[in-house]
């Protein structure tokens, strides 16, 4: 249900939104419209024609197969319109690729051979598919609401470091002024930090990158002795994070209590660097770069839901100003990286992100496009709506409406 007297700061910003959604739509605007309508109010569905079914869908399930076919985005305009509606808090980001599977399209062009962990291909956990990279604003708060701003589909071969610092570096300019404040960009296993940080060499962010507990970093050299022959000494002091006796004394330390982790210990050592592997100018015998960064151990005593021992997390940082003065929001910026994967479960299972089985990847970027920006629509109605629960679920406040009790009250939100 509507709230009584939904705010009117809210529901301006949800009908404004809505207003430009329109314009980024260049070709066949209402079926693509109708059909965003249509994923917000129908949910789950078995196939792609039942959400003509719909009464906020006015056309026949012709024109939801046109509309992919052949609809057009201009997705800058749609990019600078999600970049917009960023709430003003920490400029945090998570960035993570997400797979469509597509195994049985053998004829499908653009499709790669992924990581799945569930699903297996002649036993292994692969799969045939499209990857596509999500860069999502996080909020620092107990929810598992995100703001996703842009998405990209990888091609075979890609570098995902490369895909991410190329949507790192197209939404800087689409930012708001975040007092002076640098943004912070987390990432889970997988990515590389230091190819990450040549990339965005030039780039006011910041980045915190979890890395392998096997992982080895080195300090700066001591100097070199005068009169001493040969090439001078490029690493310093080993750094081993598997091995304790290694860890000179931390740069910055922090120990705090939180609600769900419990008892939460942070300590960072700055100035160390990593062996570079893979570089651009890897092969013409000259230096490797050397990008130094912050090391940061993690431990807590407990987790959400969970009865297994904590395991530690290590991360690497890196920030053009130096360690940095506060440890707080670093930790709390990563564990929040997770609610990405409740943004792909919700739009997977609910808004029905991967129940279509286009035969163009190009259809399928249309699509995922479409998603964005029902998300999008849902997180605008959050304040809006009054908590439809099932009788089996725990009552929750206006502020803690998850993403799919809000879809269940936005049918009101559009007949209002």
């Amino acid at each position: 249900m509507l709230l009584p007297n939904p705010p009117r700061q809210g529901l301006a910003a949800l009908t404004v939104f809505r207003r430009e959604l329109m314009a980024c739509f260049t070709c066949r605007p209402d079926a693509l419209f109708e059909l965003t309508d249509a994923v917000l109010a129908t949910g789950p569905v078995v196939w792609l024609p039942h959400l003509s079914l719909d009464p906020l869908h006015r056309r026949g399930h012709g024109s939801v197969y046109a509309a992919l076919a052949k609809g057009q985005i201009n997705t800058g305009t749609l990019r600078d319109l999600l970049a917009r509606q960023l709430d003003q808090r920490p400029a945090v980001f998570a960035i993570d690729v997400s797979c469509w599977a597509r195994s049985d399209a053998e004829c499908s062009p653009g499709r790669g051979f992924y990581y799945h962990p569930t699903r297996h291909s002649a036993g292994k956990p692969i799969i045939a598919g499209w990857a596509f990279s999500w860069l999502a604003g996080l909020e620092l708060t107990t929810n598992s609401w995100t703001a996703p701003l842009d998405v990209l589909r990888l091609p075979p071969g890609t570098n995902v470091n490369d895909a991410a610092a190329t949507q790192i570096l197209q939404l800087l300019p689409r930012l708001p002024d975040a007092g002076g404040r640098l943004p912070l960009f987390v990432f889970d296993g997988g990515y590389d930090p230091v190819r990450l940080v040549l990339a965005l060499k030039d780039a006011p962010t910041q980045l915190l990158v979890r890395i392998r507990s096997d992982r080895c970093f080195y300090a700066d050299p001591p100097p070199a002795e005068v009169g001493v022959l040969g090439r001078p000494r490029r690493h310093g002091r080993k750094f081993a994070c598997a091995d304790p006796a290694t860890w000179p004394p931390s740069t910055a330390a922090l120990t705090t209590t939180d609600a769900q982790y419990g008892t939460v210990t942070v300590h960072a050592w700055s100035g160390l660097h990593a062996k570079t592997q893979q570089h651009d100018g890897h092969g013409s015998r000259g230096p490797r770069p050397i990008v130094a960064g912050t090391v940061v151990r993690l431990t807590v005593t407990a987790l959400p839901g969970r009865s297994r021992k904590p395991a530690t997390l290590w991360l690497w940082w890196h920030d053009p100003t130096g360690c940095p003065s506060d440890l707080d929001p670093l930790w709390r910026s990563y564990v929040r990286r997770f609610d990405l994967e409740h943004t792909f479960r919700f739009c997977r299972q609910t808004l029905n992100w991967t129940l279509p089985r286009p035969r163009t990847p190009e259809q399928a970027d249309r699509w995922t496009w479409l998603v964005l920006a029902a998300y999008t629509q849902l997180r605008l109605a959050r304040h809006l709506v009054t908590d439809l629960r099932l009788p089996w679920e725990k009552p929750l406040s206006i502020n803690r409406l998850t993403p799919g009790r809000v879809r269940r009250a936005f049918r009101s939100v559009h007949a209002g």
